[in-house]
């Protein structure tokens, strides 16, 4: 027997879908409901499940992730299909932490090695078993098993070959399983046909079976005594290693197939049905005591156009009738106003939820995606990684200001169906910021906001936080004095002004003697001063400066607060502008993670940035990466993801934390004066 024969593993299953940008995703998504009955057949681009909403269709990809359930020999397996570009990336997150086994969608094409990478980690990194469905065979112009060899080094487990191409004059016509030693003729969105493996083929199938069984050997004693002493292990045997190594995570399975001609679909299927870790073992990865109540975990939030919030969420454990009060991990509450499953935008109604099922249950506004629900107290969270730091934003406004209200509403629900979205209101400039993952994250998220709620929007760059400061320092006179009748206004004062460290902020100190300023105007004076610094002879605020009052005068009967106030006002109007006023900007810590064979790229499109290299080195613990570390000024980091993302096939990232302001000078600090001054 091999080391663990076990049953074949029942009940509803939650399966992601996940890959490289354009790697066919979506498509397999497709051919499995297809195949499994769940629509009629596979849609063309723009007619799919997956890719239903507005955005992903006008743009020709997933940008969110897409549930949908259907049945296969019985079994409720419900698949999750996320998005493959990295600035959607952070959309898988919920769904894999929650889900009980992850098909990778590949291409054998070596420019994607370094998104898959990026994939495989994640799923190392959360415990996720995965399979790899090697997409596109029929277009392949190497051998699987070159190109597996060029795809391990994205996998720190060993790829696992299941299948062989069967040929005939070349060209792939179907698959070889190596657990079967069947040959299947593939038939075009129909089930494949079985045949006998030609005899020209039958050394390179025995050559890849014996590499499967020794890589199964590698964790079972039993199976390596068989194969050293060549007796044939039995065949049960073999599947029985196979799902276990898939659970252990020692292996990731590879099968192959063509998703956009449905072909290979019924294969993974199958194995998905044999292999797939079940709910309970997915319970156990989590570290999940039940107590015996439902548990459940949001991997999504839906906003829909007429049923209200809908939260996505895997039932861990237990059944979860309609009508019922949840508690969440957050310590949020609210009961459930209508339980469905999904098939991409269309729900069906159910009365309960069972264990293992993955549902929609309506209208829990005050629950987040990534809480975990039970009822009565609440359960273990989850512990979902935050989403990365944001590297793109943009100012937004509503075009008619009656849409305001309407707006603020709708960046909230985007946020809530988007964890990996940030919106603030800038204080000093007044702006609403959103931030993302890319450019496209951000035209996406603009176009929700439009499609849904008809709020016409104008975006612009965020304001830049310039300041000034001063280089030399200054004493100056400033006398407030004014008659009008009555009392008058008198207020005189002595500023001198000078600069300080960068950093340092405002000092206001005084060495009046003699009573010549009373004490009482001594506070009214300062705030003179610092409300002198809120815009200075440039058009910033000003920074890093220490004004002493040293002298001055009063009157009796004609000084007050807000004379002495006026007088401070107007000796550091005169003051700064004779101080050798500079701009200043600020300067970002930037640490730079790319492929290696894209490190002299990155300090090229830093130094055409105004930025300056710190060093660089291998990343730890990621093969054919580095990590380059710059300062770059904030003016010239906009759209730097663009820019980076466009010289490594999309996978560079950055992130950045302010460290200093520093001088600017010369043509560009002189157009910035000026565009303030108008």
């Amino acid at each position: 027997m091999g080391k663990r024969a076990g049953e074949r593993r029942t009940g509803p299953k939650c399966i992601a879908i996940v890959g490289p940008f354009a790697s066919g995703k979506t498509t397999l998504l497709e051919a499995i409901l297809a195949r499994t009955g769940a629509i009629p057949r596979q849609g063309a681009a723009g007619q799919t499940v997956g890719d239903f909403s507005p955005e992903a269709r006008a743009h020709a990809m997933s940008v969110e992730a897409t549930v949908a359930t259907t049945e296969f020999m019985g079994e409720s397996l419900t698949f999750v299909d996320c998005p493959g570009s990295g600035e959607f990336a952070y959309e898988a997150v919920p769904v894999l932490s929650a889900c009980d086994l992850a098909i990778v969608v590949a291409e054998p094409d070596e420019k994607k090695i370094p998104a898959l990478q990026l994939i495989l980690r994640q799923l190392d990194d959360l415990g996720v078993p995965r399979m790899l469905f090697l997409n596109k065979i029929d277009k392949a112009s190497a051998g699987v098993r070159d190109t597996l060899k060029l795809l391990q080094p994205a996998s720190r487990t060993p790829l696992l070959l299941r299948q062989i191409p069967l040929r005939e004059n070349g060209i792939v016509v179907g698959s070889i399983d190596l657990a079967l030693e069947r040959a299947y003729v593939y038939r075009e969105h129909m089930a494949s046909t079985v045949t006998d493996i030609p005899d020209d083929q039958r050394a390179s199938e025995l050559e890849a079976r014996f590499q499967m069984l020794e890589t199964l050997a590698d964790h079972d004693d039993a199976l390596m005594e068989h194969l050293l002493e060549e007796i044939e292990p039995a065949r049960d045997e073999i599947f029985d290693d196979l799902a276990a190594d898939l659970h252990d995570g020692t292996v990731t399975p590879v099968l192959i197939g063509a998703a956009e001609r449905g072909n290979g679909v019924l294969r993974l299927l199958k194995a998905i049905r044999h292999d797939a870790p079940d709910v309970a073992t997915t319970r156990r990865r989590l570290g999940i005591e039940t107590g015996g109540k439902p548990v459940l975990a949001v991997m999504k939030t839906l906003h829909t156009t007429h049923g209200g919030k809908l939260s996505i969420a895997r039932m861990l454990a237990g059944t979860l009738p309609d009508a019922t009060e949840l508690t969440a991990s957050s310590g949020q509450s609210g009961k459930v106003s209508g339980l469905y499953t999904m098939l991409g935008k269309d729900q069906v109604k159910i009365s309960t939820a069972r264990e293992g099922e993955t549902v929609a249950l309506g209208k829990l506004d005050a629950i987040a995606t990534g809480d975990t629900l039970s009822t009565g107290n609440a359960v273990v969270s989850l512990d979902l990684a935050p989403a990365p730091q944001p590297v793109q934003a943009i100012a937004l406004r509503s075009k008619d200001r009656k849409d305001d209200v309407k707006l603020s509403a709708g960046l909230q629900k985007l946020v809530q169906e988007d964890p990996s979205l940030t919106m603030e209101q800038n204080q000093e400039s007044g702006e609403t910021i959103l931030s993302g993952h890319g450019e496209m994250h951000l035209r996406v998220a603009l176009e929700r906001l439009e499609n849904r709620y008809q709020i016409a929007i104008a975006s612009s760059e965020p304001a830049i936080p310039y300041r000034e400061t001063i280089r030399k320092p200054v004493t100056k006179r400033g006398r407030h004095k004014k008659q009008s009748g009555g009392h008058g206004q008198f207020g005189d004062v002595v500023l001198d002004i000078k600069p300080l460290p960068r950093g340092a902020g405002f000092e206001f100190t005084d060495t009046i003697t003699g009573g010549v300023v009373p004490k009482q105007y001594i506070p009214s004076v300062e705030t003179g001063a610092r409300d002198s610094l809120k815009s200075g002879p440039l058009g910033f605020p000003v920074v890093d400066i220490a004004v002493n009052l040293a002298d001055g005068s009063f009157h009796n009967v004609d000084s007050s607060d807000m004379a002495f106030q006026q007088a401070a006002r107007l000796a550091m109007k005169e003051a700064l502008a004779e101080a050798s006023p500079v701009m200043l900007e600020p300067i970002f810590r930037v640490e730079i993670v790319t492929p290696s064979d894209a490190t002299a790229r990155m300090t090229a499109i830093v130094s055409q940035r105004r930025g300056k290299i710190l060093g660089f080195d291998a990343r730890p613990g990621w093969d054919g990466w580095d990590l380059v570390e710059a300062l770059i000024p904030q003016g010239e980091m906009r759209n730097l993801i663009v820019e980076m993302r466009s010289a490594t096939s999309g996978v560079a990232n950055y992130t950045a934390r302010f460290d200093h302001m520093a001088e600017l000078t010369g043509r560009q600090a002189e157009e910035l004066s000026q565009g303030k001054a108008a």
